[in-house]
């Protein structure tokens, strides 16, 4: 078999766009994000879902397509109005936006970032149940538990105690807390 330079076949990253009509503006949107930005896109939604240590489906779905928006196509926001990102979501929902972006994005790729974002969520929440995760999140949350301790003990009035131990034998019919 012949060998092929990489080189002499001149390729490059698809850059297209196809237009999508929304009322009275045409919007582009992109038919492939560069898998580093699918990388950054797929970990901030998974960040900004999380709650109490489960991704809130709600929030992931939202997230998802607002980033969706965001990185596919043309559509520039300001600060302010990404202040509330859930009524953004639902302006951007309401109007066909997502709906439009979704429909003149390639299909493959659109499935193929749900099926990671699916895979991410599994994997993450398997780890979360580990024994190496349960001691990584133990450690990670040390130096707060620790700065906690360390203001409770700077803080501890033991004539405050005293009074404490003086109401609970009061309490306890003048007999002596064990």
């Amino acid at each position: 078999m012949a060998k092929v330079s990489y080189a002499n076949m001149k390729l490059k990253t698809n850059e297209s766009i196809k237009e999508v009509q929304i009322g009275e503006t045409k919007i582009e949107v992109k038919q492939y994000l560069p898998i580093e930005e699918k990388y950054s896109f797929l970990n901030i939604v998974l960040q900004n879902s999380l709650e109490n240590d489960i991704y809130h489906p709600v929030k992931v779905d939202m997230y998802f397509h607002l980033y969706l928006v965001y990185l596919y196509t043309n559509i520039n926001f300001t600060d302010k109005q990404k202040e509330d990102e859930s009524k953004l979501f639902d302006v951007l929902l309401t109007n066909g936006i997502i709906d439009g972006v979704i429909t003149t994005m390639p299909e493959a790729e659109y499935n193929m970032l749900v099926s990671l974002l699916n895979q991410m969520i599994e994997k993450n929440e398997k780890y979360r149940t580990t024994f190496a995760g349960v001691v990584g999140k133990f450690i990670n949350d040390l130096p707060a538990q620790a700065d906690a301790a360390m203001k409770i003990v700077e803080n501890f009035d033991p004539n405050k105690f005293q009074e404490v131990i003086a109401f609970a034998q009061a309490a306890n019919g003048g007999r002596p807390i064990k």
